[in-house]
Order: structure tokens, then C-alpha cells, then sequence
């Protein structure tokens, strides 16, 4: 039987997820048009921060892909100019950012979506999505101390 702090807090997670306005995009000036659409999707933004990433921090933040053969090439893109990190709030919003965003390949994706919209290959896709409630608090932790969460 769940406590009642654990029942609250898997509400919490589910109702949260964690992106990233990767470089690319921040760097193509996409980052107002991505927000207007994650915001007219329903989401409201519980913490948010502009903000560039050392290679040791991308390093890290990308740790779980260190035996891929992309990690070295991801964690110098992600470091090559400033990213928009933002935890964000709905029903359901894992699933629900991840269908906003669309596959990571953009030519994958379906239209309307934001990596269909903004995104220029599998490698420069413009956001990043937690893929489950648990890496949504795992990553929203790495970048945001509860003080910087509303």
C-alpha cells in the first residue's frame, strides 16, 4: 500500500516531464516558436532556465549513451551553444510531450510536430524529451534544485 507522500509524488511525476531546447534550435532562433507551441499544447512551465553546458555536464546529463557510438558527437553538439532546459507541467505529459515533439528523426515525424517543424536530422533534432516519469525527475533534477521550481 502506497503512503500518501507516495501516492502524491507519483502524481507529481506524472504530471511532469523535462525538456531541452537543444543548440540548434536555440541557435536558429526557434526557441519563442517551440515554447508557443509547447505552451498552446496545454503545458505550463514549472521551472525554466537559458543556459550553456560544459562537455563534462552534457557528459554527464548523456551518460546512459556512453557505450554508443554517437556519445562523443552528442556531447560536443550539446555543448556547442547555449540550450533552453525547462520542466514542464500536464496530465499525462510524458506521453504527451514526447507525441508533441515527434520521432527523433524529423523525416520520421508526424506533421505539425516540433522536431517535423524545426528539426534539421536525427542528430540536430531540436528538443530533447524524457522518454518516463522517472527520468523526468532525473533529469529536471540535474539542471533545477526544488528552490527553482514552481
Amino acid at each position: 500500500m502506497l503512503t500518501f507522500a507516495a501516492e502524491i509524488l507519483s502524481i507529481i511525476m506524472s504530471n511532469r516531464t523535462f525538456t531541452m531546447i537543444k543548440p540548434d534550435a536555440t541557435g536558429k532562433a526557434y526557441t519563442g516558436a517551440i515554447l508557443d507551441q509547447i505552451l498552446k499544447a496545454g503545458f505550463s512551465i514549472k521551472a525554466m532556465k537559458w543556459t550553456r553546458l560544459t562537455k563534462e555536464q552534457a557528459g554527464l546529463f548523456y551518460d546512459i549513451h556512453r557505450e554508443r557510438p554517437f556519445y562523443g558527437e552528442l556531447v560536443e553538439f550539446m555543448c556547442s551553444g547555449p540550450i533552453v532546459a525547462a520542466i514542464l507541467e500536464k496530465d499525462n505529459a510524458v506521453a504527451d510531450f514526447r507525441k508533441l515533439i515527434g520521432a527523433t528523426n524529423p523525416a520520421q515525424a508526424e506533421e505539425g510536430t516540433i522536431r517535423k517543424l524545426f528539426a534539421a536530422s536525427l542528430g540536430e533534432n531540436a528538443v530533447h524529451g524524457s522518454d518516463s516519469d522517472e527520468n523526468a525527475a532525473v533529469e529536471g533534477s540535474f539542471f533545477f534544485s526544488g528552490l527553482e521550481r514552481f
